[in-house]
């Protein structure tokens, strides 16, 4: 007779696998001309603060997040930045703030990274967390109500939380990857 799996180790090990196997070695080496590189005209960044102009910006800090509520019907490309600031405020931040007693976390009074460097020690210091966060829940804490921090979810179990978080580090760091492809092959302007 074999042992049941522990769903929480399998849960934690499918981001730890893909942070240390792919996502994080493809941030090493992020230079702040690539994080705050356009791709586009009119892409949404993190700028310096009083030089953004988005619908809205957040942050408390000296940089700023471009985002407008509702979000464009066709939401603008993002960059690097921008994607970097998504994952460490509302997907790890406000997740780690929530459920696992981390310092407070939201869109409005983050204080934004003004270069790669600052923000992947966030983005370590956010991934680190959330990981000791969900062992700490163990097995019976994925079963475990999300509560009112998550909303229309409050109702759901943590594991689907931490599922729902693992897809989005998986999905943005993807998009991160391809954006540090696109730079390392755009063609300089004549």
């Amino acid at each position: 007779m074999t042992t049941p799996p522990s769903w929480n180790s399998l849960m934690r090990d499918q981001l730890w696998w893909h942070w240390t196997h792919q996502l994080r070695p493809r941030l090493d080496g992020l230079t702040d001309e690539e994080y705050l590189w356009e791709p586009v005209a009119g892409s949404w960044n993190v700028r310096a603060r009083g030089t953004s102009t988005a619908p809205m910006q957040g942050g408390s800090g000296a940089f700023t997040i471009d985002w407008a509520w509702p979000e464009p019907e066709v939401a603008p490309v993002t960059t690097i930045a921008w994607r970097l600031g998504h994952v460490i405020v509302g997907c790890l931040g406000a997740r780690n703030a929530a459920h696992f007693g981390g310092p407070p976390a939201d869109y409005l009074s983050w204080d934004y990274a003004g270069s790669a460097h600052a923000a992947l020690d966030q983005l370590d210091a956010g991934v680190e967390a959330w990981l000791a966060g969900v062992e700490s829940l163990g097995e019976d804490g994925l079963l475990r109500p999300c509560g009112p921090a998550e909303g229309p979810f409050a109702d759901e179990p943590l594991a689907t939380l931490v599922l729902h978080i693992h897809r989005e580090l998986i999905h943005h760091g993807a998009e991160i990857a391809l954006l540090r492809d696109l730079y390392a092959h755009r063609t300089p302007h004549a």
